[in-house]
């Protein structure tokens, strides 16, 4: 790019250091000296993608291969976008500042349903054709990758392939795979037919969708060079092995979660029917208690932050947790570290863990409640029960904390009003409770806030099988519950119906919702996900120019033996495990944790052996 256009953009934006690159930890490598290059896509802000450890994982165990330099790419602001758009200029690396069309391989996270949209406005920005249909044997081949891909149908028109599970192996052996088939000088369909081939990779274009009369699916039809389905994603077992970044790029500004990270593990034991996470990203695997005080200490050493957190779905189950805290605790006290333990559950919060947290953290503490009432609670297999909450939050009082966020959602399965109101109950226990308490903090007052989200029934999840509550259902529950608050000390937020609806359209989509995305984006919706991009009428609008019925794929109930686009990637989790798991919620029955007892989910299929038992 130009110098002096790219400086002149610059000058016009309210937030260049989203744009200029150069920060400590990035990667440059001769362009001539590499077969692949590789441009690592996050659909969202600088700010936002910074804050992903798939951005740093993946451009970290990509680029320590020399045949390979990935160059990263972020969504531009409307402001920016306003000025490449004068200046003719178009989306162009970090790094080198290369257009995005000159890259090999254009890979997007797909880490949110909404972004999908911002796909399309990069790709877009970055001169490449939109539809894999339309690209020829001189166009990038894009890739997808993330927690989304575990239905990729409704944008799988967009992609030539998809990257399923843990992609520390499969981005890179997809990169060679395409730089031998180039040297082979096989074309552009031979070339998928052989990433095909690699575990754990999803070819859209080698299979068609066929559909029964009502609508519904009925099946895939596998053409010639297809592997067989379901495709089975990637697990990379051995955490204490995997590629971690002890030299990450540190931010040229404040980002969101501005501070290294440390995984501790990766799954989870609990089974919360709801948590899309908790069953995709199975089995449970842990990273030694030693190799993360290890690797902590040189995050910290390496990159300058005084603050670093400890990154799971679950941190308080890992067995070595204790050790994990002694390892931590005296060392964050002398350097002065602030640390960060997102993820802890209410019933393994107790009086030992808070005072070690205290001495290493000033915040408050987040509670995932999620309903007011144990019945709902049972239904959705959260197995805490109020006594534990209270428990909880009356060790964080007694150590000196003053502030409580608790999580909940609205519109699950089987809710009624009376849950809902359950809500603001079980808050205003909590307020009771610390002024309740003798020894509390003197001067001080409590704060409890409620996050209120909307349940989105996800694919790969027991719940699959639901359909969305309703946006004005849900705006009357909102409501209601805000009105049952009767205490300053309680502070009700919660999410936007609408775009949770459009969410669950995405989540749960087949690939004719492809149709609407497009149209929907042709009308100006790019980031969905925020506020400022946001627009009902834009989605409504294009459902009904595309002839697409939203409401059948997000209010529709399924059987549970109808064949989902979801089906043809293999997670791990088997579909009659899911079945057996709705059927117990609907009776409001609990399933134990996985390490008090297997439940047969069906995902030691792909490890060979019990979750738990010894290596």
């Amino acid at each position: 790019m130009n110098e002096s256009v790219f400086n002149r953009m610059l000058a016009e934006v309210q937030k260049p250091a989203r744009y200029t690159g150069g920060e400590l930890g990035a990667v440059y490598k001769d362009p001539d000296k590499v077969d692949i290059r590789f441009a690592f896509c996050f659909p969202d802000l600088y700010e936002i993608g910074m804050s992903s450890q798939a951005t740093q994982i993946l451009y970290d165990v990509l680029n320590k291969d020399e045949s390979i330099w990935c160059e990263r790419f972020f969504a531009p602001w409307f402001d920016m976008r306003e000025q490449m758009e004068k200046e003719g200029a178009e989306l162009f690396s970090l790094e080198s500042r290369t257009p995005l069309s000159e890259f090999d391989v254009i890979g997007f996270t797909l880490q949110y349903e909404m972004s999908y949209t911002n796909v399309l406005y990069m790709l877009e920005l970055g001169k490449v054709k939109l539809l894999s249909s339309e690209r020829g044997e001189n166009d990038p081949f894009v890739v997808g990758g993330g927690p989304c891909t575990c239905n990729p149908e409704p944008i799988a028109e967009f992609f030539d392939m998809f990257s399923l599970g843990d992609g520390e192996e499969t981005d890179n052996e997809i990169c060679h795979c395409i730089a031998e088939c180039r040297r082979r000088g096989l074309d552009r369909r031979q070339t998928l037919e052989a990433c095909a081939g690699i575990e754990g990779v999803y070819v859209p274009s080698l299979y068609e969708p066929e559909y029964l009369p009502d609508g519904r699916l009925s099946g895939y039809r596998a053409l010639e060079g297809a592997p067989a389905l379901p495709v089975r994603k990637r697990i990379f077992m051995d955490m204490d092995e995997a590629p971690y970044p002890l030299n990450p790029i540190v931010p040229s500004m404040a980002v969101i979660h501005d501070r290294p990270s440390v995984e501790v593990l990766r799954g989870c034991i609990r089974g919360c029917r709801f948590c899309q996470a908790g069953f995709i990203y199975r089995p449970f695997r842990c990273k030694d208690a030693s190799l993360i005080c290890t690797q902590a200490k040189a995050l910290i050493d390496n990159t300058g932050y005084d603050e670093i957190s400890l990154l799971s779905l679950s941190t308080s189950d890992h067995p070595q947790l204790e050790e994990i805290m002694d390892g931590l605790v005296d060392w964050s006290i002398e350097k002065k570290v602030n640390l960060s333990l997102p993820s802890l559950r209410v019933d393994s919060f107790t009086g030992t863990l808070a005072q070690k947290l205290r001495q290493v953290r000033e915040s408050g503490l987040t509670f995932a409640a999620e309903a007011g009432t144990q019945r709902l609670r049972n239904v959705i297999n959260k197995n805490i029960t109020e006594e534990e909450i209270l428990s909880g939050c009356e060790d964080a009082f007694m150590n000196g904390y003053t502030a409580v966020k608790l999580y909940f959602m609205l519109g699950l399965p089987t809710e009624t009003d009376e849950d809902v109101l359950a809500i603001s109950a079980l808050c205003q226990k909590i307020v009771d409770l610390f002024y309740s308490l003798p020894s509390r903090p003197k001067g001080k007052s409590v704060t409890v806030s409620a996050s209120v989200s909307c349940f989105i029934p996800k694919p790969k999840t027991p719940f699959e099988f639901c359909g969305f509550n309703g946006v004005e259902e849900l705006r009357r529950k909102q409501q209601m519950l805000v009105g049952s608050v009767r205490s300053r000390k309680i502070d009700i937020s919660y999410h936007d119906s609408e775009t949770s609806y459009i969410e669950t359209v995405l989540a749960k989509g087949d690939r004719r919702v492809h149709d609407a995305i497009l149209a929907a984006y042709r009308n100006g919706s790019i980031f969905d996900g925020w506020s400022e991009g946001f627009d009902y009428g834009s989605w409504l609008k294009a459902f009904e120019d595309t002839g697409i019925d939203a409401d059948f794929y997000a209010l529709r109930a399924r059987d549970t033996d109808e064949f989902e686009p979801w089906d043809i990637v293999d997670y791990g989790v088997s579909k009659s495990f899911l079945k057996r798991e709705y059927e117990k919620a609907v009776a409001a029955q609990t399933t134990p944790n996985c390490r008090e007892m297997c439940s047969g989910c069906g995902v030691n299929r792909f490890t060979g052996r019990e979750c738990f038992a010894e290596r």
